[in-house]
């Protein structure tokens, strides 16, 4: 039989009844199937206006429109179409067509007032629009002229080139800037040379690029390329970090999508590929241009560090990895050959060739095969190979150089390299030569190839006495401190066993004295004393030294003061030299009976030393908050410089779990920043970094006010952290300190609940709730007594085919645990008094409730029998069936006896509920009152 046909009229007829009822998507899909069947224009217009009715209510205006502007297309004077379609234009913001439609409703219907205050508030409205409009343009005007205006005063030039920047970072004040010939008029400020008006051009174009595609791509054309790296090159510090963020501003614009909507004719931007491909080429260039300053070299490798290499390894692209190697990898080894000391060098700053040889690292670890890595290694090879000269010294040293460059990234690829022939033997004549800065880039090379001992075993037959003859004989102290390094590199073989040392005893601490001595010389240029804190990172495996260290107080300010400064190559040295002070480094566990058989097969057995014990490293600890470390810890996490390594990230990570040990610390620590500084260590880096981070931050969290230590939107970034710690793969510790640390948070608001909710924690804090361990289930049930306040968690309460609920009401029976009890009387205190379904949800999922509350009502500590009285109290006040239960059981004598007691200020709040559930039991008539 076919199928009845829908009569149309009676679906408009339906649909109509449903919008009444307010079932607006029922409405919508009764007038989609008329309109379907009908042919009559009249018809379909009143249809189109209705539907257009239901888009108004579920505030789907762009449907509104134009299912008013249909039924229009029918009728021009159908007024209830024109005003549904005024109401959704203004919504979308289309203010001056909203008023045609008004104004046409008002001529075809004078008297009616609402059509007449429409009229009246959107002329208003686009009065004031147009006036912001129009002063935004003339603002606009204004400031170009004050800047161009070489006769105006400094202080009105600095206020406008700020008013100019904010400007350029709100959306619509970008747009006008835009549309007003302000690229042009920018250029013009970048054109007077003044190193300010240049600084306000760039930052006001970088915040007019950000997270606009289209504005981007013109900006990027419109200034042109060339020019951008012109203005990046200039040789000053703030200029060349302003425009390697409008750069990356750029480069995000054209790779991420869109985060905002433009109308129709932006939506035609080309493809962005060519455009990236451009901007890569364009830094690999300047990599090697005696144009660009130190700066500027520095900023084009940071770009190249962020957006080249692949971010995740899911990724199978690594194809722009590939571009820079077969177009740029020899420029890249280019800036590793450089030697300062040398009369044609490069402009360089301190950081630029480490800055090179991570780029280096990264792109090796970006390739994905072997013939990938093979090509690379013999593009590096054929650059070294190259530069052997017989009879040119200084390509030789070059050479050297660019190997010393090579082991500070890819290390495998320098040790590969070491081995190339002529490589070795070279690094011997040069550490004979004559000349000074032979010896110095050769000690370096040196220092640099001795970092895995087990593969420089060359090094370690000759270095050790190569070392020693050039420290005897050099007068300059440049090479003396560089071969001292080495010696103290090689001296640390042992790590942190006492038994192995490699020195006599007593010079270990004697090369730590010297060092020492070199870091506190103010007199000795920086690069030379960043060689005193590489030695110590080394030294201070040694517990007598960094005993010593840590009482040093100029030495250790001296470290610190270093640590703020440009020169970021010192960072991983300073943060090594904390991890050893502060005993921060991975320990492997020793099993005695596996000792005992090494000594039985008279192996070597590693000793501790004896100032490496618990007491010991606790004061180095408190030396070290007292010197004020924190202050340098959140100096260094600030830096936004590839040099920042994710391994650097992890030793930082580690120093500041030690410094947050002891809970009388944490304080401290959060008032001098700490807090805050830990957050991006536990949020980016190595897995075992952010773990140690979030630990620290979870130690933090457990005791501080979380709006002290993290204040503002920080606190939010803190949840993922510590959710993190809530798995079974880290220790109990990290599991019970991040329950702890959550607790605090979720008791501060709903917004903070909600956070932890949406970082899907609340499974992992059940799962403790059901842990052997005592605090991690008593730490787990506390947390959850103050998510139950959010309305989610009481749904998950109340949903089917669960324990929760169970679970709590049987944890409020452990009387040997009075926390864990406490905290599951608490919670469920107020999932009763929240619910009434829960209230009577409590008396289905076990047959002992009634006893388990009787007894905390009866309970010795005040604050679970306050919270056993108030489940009773949401309980009688819920039903009065439930009431009558209570009422007939034990329960009634319990609150007779408690709710006579006599007033008593200590005891009050428990007394006055037993009342008012009486009060109730009154009320229901179950009882009558006394005379």
């Amino acid at each position: 039989m076919p199928a009845k046909m829908e009569d149309p009229i009676q679906l408009k007829e339906d649909g109509n009844k449903y919008f009444k009822a307010n079932d607006y998507d029922q409405a919508i899909d009764c007038y989609n199937k008329a309109i379907k069947l009908l042919k009559d224009k009249k018809m379909l217009a009143v249809l189109y206006r209705n539907r257009a009715a239901c888009h108004l209510k579920k505030e789907n205006y762009v449907q509104a429109a134009s299912d008013a502007s249909k039924a229009i297309d029918v009728d021009a004077k159908d007024i209830k179409a024109l005003f549904r379609r005024c109401q959704a234009l203004e919504k979308l913001g289309k203010l001056d067509q909203a008023f045609k439609d008004v104004q046409r409703c008002a001529t075809l219907e004078p008297k009616n007032q609402t059509f007449q205050e429409t009229l009246h508030r959107l002329g208003a409205d686009i009065h004031q629009k147009l006036h912001v409009q129009f002063s935004t343009d003339s603002r606009v005007q204004k400031m170009f002229e004050l800047l161009l205006d070489p006769n105006t005063e400094k202080e009105k030039r600095e206020k406008a080139a700020n008013n100019l920047i904010v400007l350029g970072r709100e959306e619509a004040g970008a747009e006008r800037i835009f549309q007003n010939n302000g690229v042009n008029l920018l250029l013009q400020l970048v054109a007077t040379k003044d190193p300010e008006l240049i600084l306000a051009a760039v930052r006001t174009m970088s915040g007019m690029c950000t997270g606009h595609r289209a504005r981007a791509t013109a900006i990027l054309h419109m200034v042109d390329l060339d020019r951008i790296c012109r203005i990046m090159a200039i040789d000053n510090e703030e200029i060349a970090l302003a425009t390697c963020n409008l750069l990356q501003n750029i480069v995000d614009s054209l790779t991420k999508e869109d985060r905002k909507e433009h109308g129709k004719e932006e939506a035609l931007v080309l493809d962005t590929k060519k455009d990236l491909k451009m901007i890569t080429t364009h830094l690999l260039d300047m990599l090697v241009s005696k144009m660009v300053s130190g700066h500027g070299r520095d900023q084009a490798l940071n770009l190249l560090n962020k957006n080249i290499p692949r971010s995740d390894l899911k990724n199978k692209d690594n194809t722009k990895t590939l571009f820079v190697i077969d177009t740029g990898l020899k420029k890249i080894l280019k800036i590793l050959s450089q030697i300062p000391e040398l009369p044609n060098c490069l402009p360089l700053t301190f950081n630029t060739r480490l800055n090179a040889s991570i780029l280096l690292n990264k792109l090796y670890d970006d390739l994905r095969c072997d013939p990938e890595r093979e090509n690379f290694r013999q593009i590096c090879e054929e650059f070294i190979t190259g530069q052997f000269d017989p009879k040119n010294m200084e390509k030789n040293l070059h050479a050297i150089q660019t190997v010393s460059g090579i082991l500070q990234g890819p290390f495998d690829l320098g040790n590969k390299l070491l081995g190339l022939q002529g490589v070795m033997e070279m690094m011997v004549a040069l550490t004979g030569s004559e000349n000074e800065i032979d010896q110095l880039v050769a000690v370096e090379a040196l220092i640099h190839a001795s970092t895995k001992l087990s593969r420089a075993t060359f090094i370690i037959t000759n270095g050790v006495s190569m070392l020693k003859e050039i420290y005897k004989k050099t007068k300059n102290e440049k090479i003396k401190i560089r071969a001292l390094v080495g010696l103290c590199k090689l001296g640390s073989a042992g790590g942190t066993d006492y038994a192995l040392r490699q020195f006599a005893e007593g010079s270990t601490d004697k090369l730590a004295k010297q060092c020492r001595k070199w870091l506190c010389n103010p007199s000795i240029d920086i690069q030379t004393r960043k060689w005193a804190v590489e030695g110590l990172a080394y030294l201070t495996l040694d517990a007598d030294v960094k005993d010593e260290f840590v009482e040093d107080e100029q030495a250790l300010q001296a470290m610190f003061d270093m640590s703020k400064t440009s020169d970021k190559t010192i960072l991983y040295s300073v943060a090594t030299t904390l991890v050893n002070c502060t005993n921060s480094y991975e320990v492997k566990e020793v099993i005695p009976e596996l000792v005992q058989l090494a000594k039985f097969s008279k192996q070597h057995v590693p000793e501790e030393h004896p100032k490496d014990k618990k007491d010991f490293v606790t004061k180095r600890v408190k030396r070290l908050l007292k010197a004020d470390v924190i202050s340098a810890l959140t100096c260094m996490v600030k830096t936004d410089n590839a040099i920042l390594t994710d391994q650097t990230k992890e030793q930082l990570a580690r120093v500041f779990l030690a410094l947050c040990e002891d809970p009388k610390d944490r304080g401290f620590i959060v008032a001098q920043g700490g807090g805050k500084a830990m957050i991006p260590l536990a949020l980016e880096g190595t897995e075992v970094g952010k773990t140690k981070a979030a630990h620290g931050l979870a130690k933090i969290a457990a005791v501080s006010n979380p709006d002290i230590a993290f204040p503002g939107e920080r606190v939010y970034e803190v949840v993922r952290p510590l959710v993190s710690l809530l798995n079974t793969e880290k220790d109990g510790l990290q599991n019970y300190e991040a329950l702890l640390g959550l607790t605090n948070l979720s008791g501060k608001s709903d917004k903070l609940r909600q956070k932890i909710i949406k970082e899907k924690a609340l499974p992992e804090i059940e799962n403790y709730m059901f842990e052997n361990h005592e605090q991690i289930r008593q730490a787990a049930t506390e947390c959850m007594c103050n998510l139950t306040v959010n309305k989610e968690v009481q749904e998950r309460f109340m949903a089917d085919g669960n324990d929760r609920l169970k679970l709590v009401i049987l944890l409020c029976g452990e009387e040997d645990e009075v926390k864990l009890q406490r905290a599951a009387a608490g919670a469920l205190a107020v999932l009763t008094g929240a619910q009434k379904r829960l209230c009577h949800k409590v008396t289905e999922v076990t047959t002992q409730w009634m006893e388990i509350l009787q007894r905390l009502c009866l309970n010795e500590d005040l604050q679970i029998q306050h919270r056993g009285l108030v489940v009773v109290y949401n309980l009688i006040s819920a039903d009065k069936e439930l009431a009558k239960k209570l009422v007939e059981s034990e329960t009634l004598e319990i609150l007779t006896v408690i709710g006579k007691q006599e007033d008593n200020p200590r005891k009050q709040h428990i007394i006055d509920v037993a009342r008012e559930a009486l009060v109730k039991c009154l009320d229901y008539g179950f009882i009558k009152p006394m005379s």
